[in-house]
């Protein structure tokens, strides 16, 4: 039977606050030790998590594949690059101008669910011009193909389920790194509060 949101929050509740009362402390909240220890059981798995890379690496030869992982997020984190694309460009704005689509995958370590999402960044010459675009079900087309895979892959390696999106925007009342109510969602405490700081 599927999670529900109300089993989510349970779970996220246990390792975010929903108030600052420890910010200017030395002492760490109870949540955050209960967060640690699960990074630190978790982390006993990153080489499974290494070889779900590899899985891909050779599944999707043609393409950058890199970990991501960071364990102030919640999740194990992967990214599958596509190669920057031509895209047509003003004559009054100088300099060639592309695109790189970015499919990434998500393994929470709080609950026994994965996401996987895409990030549209455009370049300006060798620069990333504006802000990186983030996109959840239902993805473009570019990138609907790569995220099959990786969703795939994650599902037969874990046995985790995808996490739909009406749940993933369900609202908690959090605190995530610098989301706040009314703004976090059990993605943000799910997953990552900042789904397009990627390393390019």
């Amino acid at each position: 039977m599927p999670i529900s949101a109300e089993e989510l929050l349970s779970i996220v509740q246990q390792h975010w606050r929903s108030d600052h009362e420890f910010d200017d402390k030395l002492e760490r909240s109870p949540e955050l030790k209960r967060f640690h220890a699960v990074w630190k059981q978790a982390l006993k798995r990153h080489e499974q998590w290494c070889e779900l890379m590899d899985e891909l690496r050779a599944a999707l030869p043609y393409l950058n594949i890199g970990d991501a992982t960071a364990t102030c997020d919640s999740s194990f984190k992967c990214i599958v690059y596509t190669n920057r694309e031509p895209v047509s460009s003003d004559p009054q704005e100088g300099g060639a101008r592309s695109r790189r689509w970015t499919v990434v995958g998500c393994l929470s370590v709080l609950a026994p669910v994965y996401t996987v999402y895409g990030v549209q960044y455009d370049y300006k010459g060798r620069e990333v011009r504006g802000a990186a675009r983030v996109f959840f079900e239902p993805l473009p087309a570019q990138m609907q193909a790569l995220a099959q895979v990786v969703a795939r892959k994650i599902e037969s390696r874990y046995g985790a389920e995808a996490l739909p999106r009406k749940i993933a925007e369900t609202q908690v009342p959090l605190i995530v790194h610098r989301k706040e109510p009314p703004e976090t969602t059990l993605f943000h405490a799910l997953f990552t509060p900042e789904p397009e700081n990627l390393p390019l």
